[in-house]
């Protein structure tokens, strides 16, 4: 897989795919920016070697396609430039307007899930795509799980890079999975309990604590029997996977307690064993919390990947807090955090100075975790490693609209 700095972008159209699909409010407006700021020095190192910036990204609210308009406007913001919007893209009008596009300029394509071709991977989608640049760079780490037209596609017909951020989430990630400074304690919580078992399964042969919480901690404890009115996790394949009898895995031994309906002015907490079956865990405990913040403090590696409890409820939140506090005096460990749930939390205390890296990454996180080849890095080594491929290394095209 060959890196944004590997090549020479002079003089190129640079097919640039981003991951915008960052959080609308009912206004309309951009509510959190985090992945467009992640993208920016990639788009900054193209724009100063000189290349035609062409972005692509899709943007979805309530599960449904949106336009890729504001995404423009804030990017026009944080870039202090001029970003040319093809908002009725595609078209042959549009691909004209691409190729004259001057060295240093800026465009974002309207939304690419607008087209059916997207998400089915169509090979005439993709090269419709290719056919509009000179090379492609991957910056959707976070959305290279999907087997999609701009991601799986597109680095089969055009001289293929990852971008900056893409490198640093790899890069970030193998020396957590690779060889980490130990103890290596791993926090999992928050909702995509299943893909998250998943992930756990491969964890636990890396890891020396695992200390897990929320909807995945309350599926474990039932598994086991421990945990009162709540069924099993349906899959069993995915549980027997996972040595649930491992001194590594820790799971809550209380938690904040509530009705399954959450009624207002009912909340207490109590053991787990003592769990009524009307009631489910929306936090962990404070036992719970202080015996986890013990396994942290000695931690030399920490990934943090999913909240505690239902922390956008203040009562459910002191579990997720504790963590981060915990996390703030393991003095001269190694932390990494990703998934939106734990980015929002992080954000919300403002911790992010106690973490090394921040990973866009939410169920392309946890499918690498897992130990399973995400299509978008696949298909960055293929384009390498195909003969067919020219190289961008090689010299420069003649030189076009200066």
């Amino acid at each position: 897989m060959k890196t944004l700095k590997e090549g020479n972008f002079k003089n190129k159209i640079v097919l640039v795919r981003c991951d915008f699909n960052v959080a609308i409010d009912n206004h309309g407006e951009i509510a959190d920016d985090f992945r467009i700021v992640k993208a920016l020095p990639t788009i900054k190192f193209l724009r100063e070697n000189k290349a035609a910036v062409v972005l692509m990204s899709h943007l979805e609210k309530d599960g449904k396609p949106m336009s890729l308009a504001p995404v423009a406007k804030r990017l026009e913001k944080l870039l202090a430039q001029k970003i040319k919007f093809f908002g009725d893209w595609p078209g042959k009008k549009f691909d004209k307007e691409i190729k004259k596009l001057k060295f240093g300029e800026i465009a974002l394509l309207e939304n690419l899930r607008f087209n059916a071709g997207e998400k089915k991977n169509s090979a005439e989608f993709a090269k419709q795509i290719a056919a509009m640049g000179d090379c492609y760079v991957n910056e959707a780490f976070s959305a290279s799980h999907r087997e999609h037209a701009s991601i799986a596609g597109v680095p089969r017909y055009l001289p293929s890079f990852a971008g900056l951020l893409f490198a640093q989430e790899i890069d970030n990630l193998q020396k957590i999975l690779k060889n980490p400074k130990r103890p290596f304690t791993v926090i999992i919580g928050g909702a995509k309990a299943d893909a998250k078992c998943r992930a756990l399964a491969n964890i636990e042969k890396i890891a020396d604590h695992i200390l897990i919480g929320s909807k995945i901690g309350a599926m474990l404890l039932a598994h086991k029997r421990q945990l009162a009115g709540c069924v099993p996790l349906s899959d069993d394949s995915i549980i027997r996977a996972i040595d649930l009898t491992s001194s590594k895995l820790h799971l809550p031994i209380d938690g904040v307690l509530a009705l399954k309906d959450i009624s207002e002015g009912y909340l207490r907490t109590a053991a787990i064993g003592a769990m009524r079956c009307e009631e489910n865990i929306y936090d962990i405990g404070p036992e719970t919390a202080k015996f986890f913040a013990e396994i942290i403090k000695d931690s030399k590696t920490i990934f943090f990947a999913g909240p505690m409890g239902m922390f956008e409820k203040e009562k459910f939140s002191h579990g997720t807090y504790a963590m981060l506090e915990a996390i703030s005096r393991a003095h001269g460990a190694y932390c990494v955090a990703g998934g939106g749930q734990t980015l929002e939390a992080i954000r919300r205390r403002n911790a992010q100075k106690y973490f090394n890296f921040l990973s866009t990454g939410g169920s392309a996180l946890l499918e690498y975790l897992a130990g399973n080849i995400l299509p978008g890095v696949a298909a960055l080594n293929e384009s390498e490693n195909s003969a067919k491929k020219s190289s961008i290394i090689a010299p420069p095209k003649p030189k076009r609209n200066e």
